[in-house]
């Protein structure tokens, strides 16, 4: 558990990181970019074809009547643009943690690993395309058990579970793999995430949490719809904050195990002689975390 406390404050000072914040420009305006435009595009017919469904459903046809007799029919003209928001918030979160793996990961673990574990050998145990074929096939399976498990989110106490345990399950495997990608072999990799897969998995679902929070601005019903554009982008750059800061935790907390684990092989080992090393070398740790940028007059 130390590892993992002291990862955690290592990488909220690191969210102050001059870096850092302009790294999470780029996904920032690539997602909220694509998210307006297609907005622009399809918000109109996404919602006319919501509505149409919806009329074709007896069961709403008679909610709808009984919305109508009792004075709230600007409930059910909302259903559908609320329902079209319902469906895109979950891509928009997908689409925010695929870029921040693409485009963050990588240069958030060069700085770790400059800063804390310059010695620290690469041996470059996956390559990109290794890397994006894992977090797509990791995608892919999280999207199919959201889906599976829609009906599930019914009962109450189901809703507030299951989608951060599958966002959490995401962040486990995408953010593992990306922080020891570059530095850690195959066998490495395994070894490390099946000796500390706890530890892993509870920062995934502690990540999965933070990551359902940023959905909590469109849970005021219609009046979020007014501000929909507004609260895309809000929404978009919360997320990416959530995740840079997950990725930061994660790359700490693997590569200073990852480092920890060489050296116990390298102390497990008979020096020339016949002597074995006594203990490991010390964890590598930066001499002063790194400086928040200047105040603002």
């Amino acid at each position: 558990m130390t590892l993992l406390f002291d990862a955690f404050w290592r990488a909220v000072a690191y969210c102050l990181h001059p870096r850092v914040i302009l790294l999470s420009l780029l996904p920032l305006v690539l997602i909220a970019g694509a998210a307006f435009v297609l907005g622009w595009f399809f918000w109109e017919p996404a919602v006319s074809a919501v509505a149409g469904a919806l009329m074709q459903w007896e069961l709403l046809k008679t909610a709808r009547h009984w919305l109508e007799s009792v004075g709230a029919a600007a409930f059910y003209a909302v259903l559908p643009p609320l329902i079209v928001v319902a469906v895109a918030v979950p891509f928009i979160i997908v689409a925010s943690l695929l870029a921040v793996g693409m485009l963050m990961a990588p240069a958030i673990v060069r700085l770790v690993a400059q800063r804390r574990f310059p010695r620290l050998e690469r041996e470059q145990g996956a390559s990109f395309w290794q890397s994006l074929a894992w977090m797509l096939g990791s995608t892919a399976i999280a999207l199919a058990a959201l889906v599976v498990s829609m009906p599930l989110w019914l009962i109450p106490p189901l809703i507030l579970l299951l989608p951060p345990l599958i966002w959490g399950w995401l962040a486990y495997r995408v953010m593992s793999f990306d922080a020891l990608a570059e530095h850690a072999t195959r066998a490495e990799r395994r070894e490390l995430m099946r000796a500390h897969r706890w530890p892993l998995v509870l920062m995934g679902v502690l990540t999965g949490y933070a990551g359902a929070a940023p959905s909590v601005i469109w849970a005021f019903g219609a009046a979020t719809l007014i501000l929909a554009p507004l609260l895309i982008v809000a929404s978009v750059w919360l997320y990416t904050l959530v995740f840079a800061f997950s990725s930061l935790w994660f790359t700490h907390f693997a590569l200073a195990a990852l480092h920890v684990q060489r050296e116990r092989h390298r102390a497990a080992q008979p020096l020339p002689g016949g002597y074995a090393r006594s203990e490991p070398a010390p964890l590598l740790i930066e001499s002063d975390p790194p400086a928040a940028p200047p105040a603002i007059p």
